[in-house]
């Protein structure tokens, strides 16, 4: 079991402190928002760095060749899979119907 490590402590301006305790849930000590805060904030920035390595590795592939989407070919893809979900829900909606029958 690891011990628990401790973040450098932060001024802020009395008015600030007010805001966040004003918005404590019952029983949420101050120590336990900052620690959820800091923990989201950390896992926000790591998906948008994962983002950005995926944006990166799509460009690298693009520029070797493999190319972009025209946006007529975009736009053609989406219209094709919007098509298809709307036969799934029919088809759906349509067996619900025949079981209610039954």
């Amino acid at each position: 079991m690891s011990r628990s490590a401790t973040l450098p402590p932060i001024r802020v301006e009395p008015q600030t402190k007010a805001r966040v305790e004003a918005v404590l849930r019952e029983g949420e000590s101050l120590s336990q928002f900052i620690e959820n805060a800091v923990c989201r904030e950390a896992e926000y920035r790591a998906e948008q760095n994962r983002a950005l390595e995926r944006a990166a590795s799509a460009l690298a592939e693009a520029e070797q060749g493999r190319g972009l989407l025209t946006a007529d070919e975009l736009l053609a893809g989406m219209d094709q899979r919007a098509q298809a979900a709307q036969q799934r829900i029919r088809a759906a909606v349509a067996a619900r119907g025949r079981q209610a029958k039954v």
